[in-house]
């Protein structure tokens, strides 16, 4: 049976209709993500699931007894409440059925014989039910099991917490009720990666229903069984993680492209008809007339996919071909070492992700590169001709008060971008604003939106050099890939901080990763390569270790074995069986994902057998990890033997 089911739901603000007559339903154990355009209703929806607003019509089902709970982007606590009472709060409901049974039990122990003491009685049969039932008894034991499930100090003050830590607090006040259905929006904001690691595997685990939005694609991948998307107002659902809906979605858009073109067609070939000459009206069917109005109206009601933003970036003159050239920089924030000798070079053209934990001082280095922050030690040379523009995760660049176009061009009507001049009203519809919108003020506007506002800027004006803090935060998934492209194609430097995966493996040339201490080291290639080429030098240095420690003496003296007994003596007789069976195992793993990519290449495979399909793509992704194992191991035994 479904937890909650909605039917012919219609919601709409202004003439904008959200959910157009939109079906959905969540099952038991779902992980249900979902995704769509900033402003197409998706926080709206989560929110007629959690049960805190209703739809404007549709028939809305739920389980009896279904315990939900709804973990907004922004959670809001008492700042002076210890993490404990802040976890504790999500069962305000049973600690109040807890308190009333005290109460009553006191009047009954006072009451005489007779009328109340029955009332008394029952009222506390009827609370000790509840109470079984909502596993209040030991409320206190559930916040402290909670806590220390999710690594939490139940003595710390909210207010004191990280953005990521206060996040955590959200969702131990959710889990801690032990709900049916956790509903999360956006959930991995303010988490670092290591944070995010183990939100995926918390929720993995999780028997309750899950729907979550979030345009964090990798998360997606990792957690989602089924992707719902809101497009223009109708819930379309695609079994599988995100990767098979990409699939799939593409395959769909193509067929509904293809039925608009044979309809708009046909509909002109009408239209032309109609117009015939009076011979012509004289023969006219009175139901090809009747046809032709329903095709005009199914024309003037059809919602087109909704265009992309149309990013352009301004050049400004080239860079010096040294952007900044740090040598052993050393930075101390009291007895702190934020930045230990590091030394690098940064040439035009590099497109560098900064990755670390939340407070690491990736923020201070990126400010050394730019020669705004001096070293305490080591020297930093900055490079000729740098324009360097700015996009700050806080949005702190942004006058709420002041108005979209007065944000873009201040005192003008006109942008120039790349030597071309371009009407305000006609920058801002490249980035989806309505030319009404342009004199609203920047407070009307949603995250999403205020992200868009802020590329837009950014973009108006000539650089070199594009610093960008975080800017995927709450943009929706076609504007995240068109970003993508754009940087990518862009011909100056980008200097990336971000803890969305897939941007940084689609974007970043090189990753400069806190290793902890003040330590930092630049990686070639992306996200992925930055975490395949770490865990190598942390086994590597194990390694190391391991064979430092004393032993060396137990190796025979007697130098009579000859040179072959030296090179196989540092493998066993296992190990060597090991190295000689792993080429063929190699050859077996790239020659079933090879089978496994040509089935999933045309996507037919989702349409015919969806189950397979994401088997399928399950099983490419798993022989990835076991032919990076393999050849690991491979390498590591060859170099042993030699």
């Amino acid at each position: 049976m479904s937890l909650y089911t909605i039917t012919g739901a219609q919601l709409a603000f202004g003439h904008v209709a959200l959910l157009d007559h939109a079906d959905f339903s969540l099952e038991a154990g779902e992980r249900v993500g979902l995704i769509g355009r900033n402003g197409a209703g998706k926080s709206s929806l989560l929110k007629i699931v959690a049960d805190l607003t209703k739809p404007d019509d549709g028939l809305v089902t739920r389980q009896q007894n279904l315990t939900s709970v709804y973990v907004p982007q922004e959670p809001e606590f008492d700042t002076d409440d210890t993490v404990f009472e802040a976890v504790a709060a999500g069962l305000t409901h049973a600690r109040a059925l807890l308190d009333e049974y005290d109460a009553v039990a006191n009047q009954l122990a006072d009451a005489p014989e007779g009328p109340e003491h029955d009332a008394l009685m029952s009222r506390m049969n009827t609370l000790q039910s509840s109470l079984d039932t909502a596993d209040a008894w030991n409320w206190s034991t559930r916040v402290a099991t909670t806590l220390q499930q999710i690594g939490l100090n139940g003595e710390a003050r909210v207010g004191s917490l990280s953005g990521g830590m206060q996040k955590r607090v959200a969702l131990a006040r959710a889990l801690v009720v032990q709900p049916d259905l956790l509903l999360l929006d956006e959930p991995t904001n303010h988490l670092d990666f290591d944070g995010i690691r183990w939100l995926e595997e918390l929720l993995v685990s999780l028997r309750a229903g899950l729907l979550f939005i979030t345009h964090d694609r990798a998360f997606l991948d990792r957690v989602a069984t089924r992707i719902v998307e809101l497009d223009r107002g109708r819930l379309l659902s695609y079994p599988g993680n995100f990767s098979a809906y990409q699939t799939r979605k593409a395959q769909q858009l193509e067929i509904e492209r293809v039925e608009n073109e044979k309809a708009d067609k046909l509909l002109a070939q009408e239209e032309v008809w109609i117009r015939k000459g009076v011979e012509a009206r004289r023969t006219r069917s009175v139901g090809r007339i009747a046809r032709l109005v329903q095709m005009r109206n199914e024309r003037a009601e059809r919602r087109n996919v909704q265009g992309n933003v149309k990013l352009d970036v301004g050049q400004g003159e080239k860079s010096g071909k040294i952007v900044a050239e740090l040598t052993d920089v050393t930075k101390r924030y009291g007895s702190r070492t934020v930045v230990d000798r590091f030394t690098a070079t940064v040439m035009r053209g590099d497109k560098i992700g900064f990755v670390g934990p939340n407070g690491a001082g990736k923020t201070t280095l990126l400010k050394m590169i730019l020669g705004e922050l001096p070293p305490d030690e080591g020297t930093v040379r900055v490079g000729t001709n740098l324009q360097v523009a700015y996009f700050d995760q806080m949005r702190a660049q942004l006058d709420l008060e002041k108005s979209l176009a007065d944000t873009i061009s201040p005192g003008s009507e006109w942008v120039e971008v790349n030597g071309q001049r371009k009407h305000v009203m006609s920058y801002l519809g490249d980035f989806l604003f309505a030319p009404e919108r342009a004199r609203s003020p920047v407070k009307s506007l949603s995250g999403g939106e205020r992200n868009r506002l802020l590329l837009a800027r950014l973009f108006a004006r000539p650089a070199n050099v594009l610093v960008l803090d975080e800017p995927t935060n709450d943009l929706d998934i076609p504007t995240l890939e068109l970003l993508e492209e754009l940087l990518t194609d862009y011909d100056g430097t980008v200097l990336l901080v971000s803890h969305d995966r897939a941007f940084l493996d689609n974007v970043a040339t090189s990753v400069i990763a806190s290793e902890g201490g003040g330590k930092w080291r630049e990686y070639v290639g992306g996200f992925t390569d930055w975490q395949i080429q770490s865990d190598r030098s942390q086994r590597l240095s194990a390694q190391q270790e391991t064979q430092k420690e004393p032993g060396k003496e137990a190796a025979p003296k007697d130098s009579g074995a000859g040179r072959n007994t030296q090179r196989t003596a540092k493998l066993s007789f296992k190990e060597q069986r090991e190295l000689e069976a792993l080429p063929e195992k190699i050859a077996a793993l790239e020659a079933e994902q090879k089978t496994i990519g040509a089935q999933l290449e045309d996507g037919s495979i989702f349409a015919k057998d969806p189950q397979e399909g994401t088997r399928l793509t399950e099983r490419y992704a798993a022989i990835d990890e076991e032919l990076l194992i393999s050849l690991e191991r491979w390498d590591e035994l060859e170099n042993r033997r030699k």
